[in-house]
This record gives C-alpha cells, sequence and structure tokens, in this order.
C-alpha cells in the first residue's frame, strides 16, 4: 500500500500521520512541478503565510534557470515538502491571486487533509491500480492490463499465447486517464525483468528502458491521482 497515513488537522496547520506530527510551517520551503503541462519545470519557494485554508508564498524560483517566476492565476502544480524529520510530501495545489504584505505574496490553494500524500523514499512509488497497455513483442500486438505501474515499470498479467521470458525486450504503448478525463499514451521500450506465478496468474515485471522526462512527469500525475482515488476510497470505508 502506498499511502500509509491517518491525517487530522487543526487550527496551528498540523497533521498527523500514523502517529507522527508533520507541520506545514511558516519558511517551509515548496517544490512546485505543474501538473498539466509537457514542460518539465521545477520552482522552488518558501511559505510566508498560511490563513483561512490558504497558503501564500514568496515568488518562486526556476530551480534550473534561478530566475523568478511569474504564476499565472489558475496555474496548476504538484507541491512537494519535508518536515523537520526529513519526510516528504505532496498535494495539488492552484494559484489563487497574489496578495501585498511586507513581501510581495502568491496565493495558493490548501486541499482537504486526506489530499496529502506521504511519499516513499524509494526511487519510483508503484501504485497498484489496473492500466491498459499495448505490447509488441515478437512481431505481434497484445492488449495487456498492469497490475501496477510507476515511474519505472509495470507489472503485467500475461495471458493467451503470451510468453515473455527474463530479458525480453518489447515495446509499450500504456494508457494513463487522468481525472479530468484527460487521456496520454506513453510509448516506451521495455525489459522483461522477472515473471512468476501468484494467484494462478502469470505475471511479468516490466522495465522502462527509454522514458523521457516527460513521459515520467505523465506517469507520475496519473500515480498521484491514482493514490489520491485509493486514500479518499479507504476514508469512505472508515466512515
Amino acid at each position: 500500500m502506498e499511502i500509509n497515513f491517518k491525517m487530522c488537522h487543526n487550527k496551528y496547520n498540523t497533521y498527523m500521520f500514523e502517529g507522527i506530527y508533520m507541520e506545514l510551517k511558516i519558511g517551509t520551503t515548496l517544490i512546485l512541478e505543474p501538473t498539466y503541462t509537457e514542460r518539465v519545470e521545477k520552482f522552488r519557494c518558501k511559505v510566508v503565510e498560511q490563513k483561512d485554508g490558504l497558503i501564500y508564498i514568496d515568488y518562486p524560483i526556476n530551480v534550473i534557470t534561478k530566475k523568478t517566476a511569474f504564476l499565472i492565476d489558475g496555474a496548476q502544480f504538484r507541491a512537494t515538502f519535508n518536515d523537520e524529520s526529513k519526510q516528504s510530501f505532496a498535494f495539488n495545489t492552484e494559484v489563487l491571486g497574489r496578495k501585498k504584505g511586507n513581501i510581495p505574496m502568491i496565493t495558493l490553494s490548501c486541499p482537504p487533509d486526506e489530499e496529502f500524500i506521504k511519499i516513499q523514499r524509494r526511487e519510483f512509488v508503484r501504485v497498484e491500480t489496473p492500466v491498459d497497455v499495448a505490447v509488441e513483442y515478437d512481431n505481434r500486438f497484445t492488449q495487456l492490463v498492469a497490475d501496477d505501474i510507476s515511474a519505472g515499470g509495470v507489472l503485467l498479467a500475461l495471458q493467451g499465447a503470451v510468453n515473455f521470458k527474463i530479458g525480453d525486450e518489447v515495446r509499450l504503448t500504456i494508457v494513463l486517464p487522468y481525472t479530468n478525463k484527460e487521456i496520454r499514451y506513453v510509448q516506451t521500450d521495455a525489459l522483461v525483468v522477472t515473471t512468476f506465478e501468484r494467484n494462478n496468474r502469470t505475471l511479468a515485471s516490466v522495465q522502462f528502458t527509454d522514458t523521457d522526462d516527460i513521459d515520467k512527469q505523465y506517469i507520475v500525475r496519473f500515480c498521484f491521482e491514482r493514490q489520491l482515488q485509493i486514500r479518499k476510497k479507504e476514508l469512505n470505508q472508515t466512515i
């Protein structure tokens, strides 16, 4: 399970993840990544103020160019940050406007408690969710369904005459439907790392070998949205 926290929120902007308190404090560094663009960019900013469910940040700096970024109203981002214990968290946010103060500030939306996600320390978070994948192998095309996906690979459920061997090279077309009804297709070469049996099914762990930064961003965005859906479903089941 990728989402493994229970969170509560109070007036001090403190959250609890499985008994561990995390506070989004003034001065916390946020990394903002655009979610609905093909550009791969990162912006660094600091939390200046929090009030009435809003987050106020200083003007962000482009991590690569080191130049100040001017974010337009309505722009949507995935924000990540580390708490004092070096644990990483993420949430989706939107630029709502600007605020004058001792320093110029940008206003960001702050999502509900259940939409904060604890980020795993390993390189690629794997999310258990069905994903349609078209596979080109041995000059044939086969439609399969993945049991899980990460930015590094997929776990394919094999069927019919498909019989991968460890070390086989395949070509994948992965279908990524987002919550806003947008659909992206990621095409990549991949390598069969291992095959095994589970619950009377044959599964193949397949590693991507030529995804670029844009493809990875599409997959990470998809995984993040699916994590939120899983989290909300779990919360509804406990009510």
